[in-house]
């Protein structure tokens, strides 16, 4: 049944919420949640060249093998000097050491990655024209995918592997959230606005520029409207099923749109079988499980506010619930008191939020990867899926397999991998950008 367990007032939900703890462990040098969390971890200090000189990013010799490649970041360490005067968010060229042309790219002096290229050729103006063309291709892109006849929510912009690093714009409906994570997507604000307006038309666009990654940028969080007005509610429809979208507030902007097909598959998997969902957020996976015929669904979360608006969902769908119940608590804690208790499921999800957003968080945060699907698989029976996965882009798919292979390992079972699963294709990955490929997930069976 629906659990009626009271549940106490709470902060707005956020990427950090259900493993709060961890995050403060992982955190480098020990700092505590309530320090600043927006401070770059330090600031680099690239070369200062001639003053007078026309604007310029020169790279130390033998640095610019990788924007050769086309990889879109120049990092500070492969900077031998930054001539002229330059702002954050400016335009500049980057040359090799011999002076030779390499890239457009948007500099950042409070960034390790002090520049993201913008374009390859020496020829092409960085303009308001340059953002339509840009822009209009991606969403082009996103036309050709035809995701209007399963979802009216999608992935407009994707950075980097778009070609416009640092900008993220999702589609609910009507309503365009932008979020802005760069430097030299902040410099062109207002002009992607006006584009985005100009194109999609939307009754509202609004900011979310709140994301961790803006502290490492050197730039302050913001959060509100740029065009429009937001709607009371905000809706998404995915293959038949509506979710209420908080995008004021919710995570990332508002919902995982990167789970799409995933969350389908989940539905084909469920029947019959008594399913754990853990950081469910605003129920996505549950209510696909429900709708596909599961037994049960246990859903854990930290956020109060996360799942209000999942019980919401659950009735706006008339699906089962007396199916259904929702648990407010800490994950790690929760799984470990289910394995005491010795519950038992056949089907689990983990979803967790970003541990290691950067590889120098890779260690600490694979040992959080590793307890919690430690414990996913000692709660399996046998037979059992366990549906798991990593959005930190400092954890590599390979190394996840790992993880999860030491954690069956050290857990005393054996596990097959039936699938393996990524973000959905309105996330596109450059190939020059591997980075971009930041969703892995495995579905595994546990052996009888």
């Amino acid at each position: 049944m629906t659990s009626q367990k009271p549940r106490s007032p709470s902060t707005p939900h956020r990427p950090s919420q259900g493993n709060r703890d961890f995050r403060n462990r992982i955190k480098r040098g020990g700092k505590q949640s309530g320090e600043q969390k927006n401070t770059p971890r330090s600031t680099p200090q690239p070369l200062a060249g001639n003053a007078a000189a026309q604007p310029c990013i020169i790279l130390k010799a033998e640095r610019e093998k990788s924007l050769l490649r086309r990889h879109p970041w120049v990092f500070s360490g492969a900077v031998e000097r930054v001539d002229g005067a330059p702002h954050s968010g400016d335009t500049l060229p980057v040359r090799d050491a011999a002076g030779n042309f390499l890239a457009w790219a948007a500099y950042n002096p409070d960034s390790q990655i002090t520049a993201r290229v913008w374009s390859w050729d020496e020829s092409e103006s960085i303009d308001a024209a340059f953002f339509c063309r840009r822009i209009d291709y991606a969403l082009a892109a996103r036309r050709e995918l035809k995701l209007a006849d399963k979802s009216s929510g999608a992935r407009l912009i994707h950075a980097e592997s778009d070609g416009l690093p640092g900008l993220v714009v999702d589609q609910y409906g009507d309503t365009l959230v932008m979020q802005v994570g760069s430097a030299g997507a902040e410099h062109w604000r207002d002009t992607i606005a006006d584009i985005l307006q100009e194109q999609c038309k939307p009754a509202c666009i609004y900011e979310r520029s709140d994301s961790d990654s803006r502290g490492l940028e050197g730039l302050e969080p913001r959060n509100g409207v740029l065009r429009g007005a937001l709607p009371e509610s905000v809706e998404v429809v995915e293959h038949g099923l509506r979710f209420r979208v908080d995008v004021a507030a919710g995570q990332k902007t508002g919902f995982y749109l990167d789970q799409r097909d995933n969350r389908a598959l989940t539905e084909t998997l469920a029947a019959g079988r008594n399913v754990l969902n853990c950081f469910c957020y605003t129920g996505g996976f549950s209510l696909y499980a429900l709708r596909g015929g599961a037994k049960s669904v246990l859903s854990i979360d930290a956020s109060g506010d996360a799942l209000r608006i999942a019980e919401q969902n659950l009735a706006t769908n008339n699906l089962d619930a007396t199916r259904a119940e929702w648990q407010e608590a800490d994950v790690f804690q929760a799984l470990r008191k289910l394995r005491d208790q010795g519950r038992t499921f056949d089907f689990i999800i983990l979803d967790p939020p970003k541990f290691a957003p950067t590889a120098a968080f890779a260690e600490k945060a694979a040992r959080g990867y590793k307890d919690i699907n430690l414990l996913a698989f000692k709660l399996l029976r046998p037979g059992g899926l366990l549906a798991t996965y990593s959005c930190s882009g400092g954890i590599s798919e390979d190394l996840f397999q790992k993880i999860i292979a030491g954690a069956a390992l050290d857990a005393g079972v054996d596990a097959q991998i039936i699938h393996h699963l990524h973000a959905s294709a309105d996330h596109p990955v450059s190939l020059s950008f591997p980075e971009g490929a930041y969703l892995k997930g495995l579905v595994l069976r546990v052996g009888g």
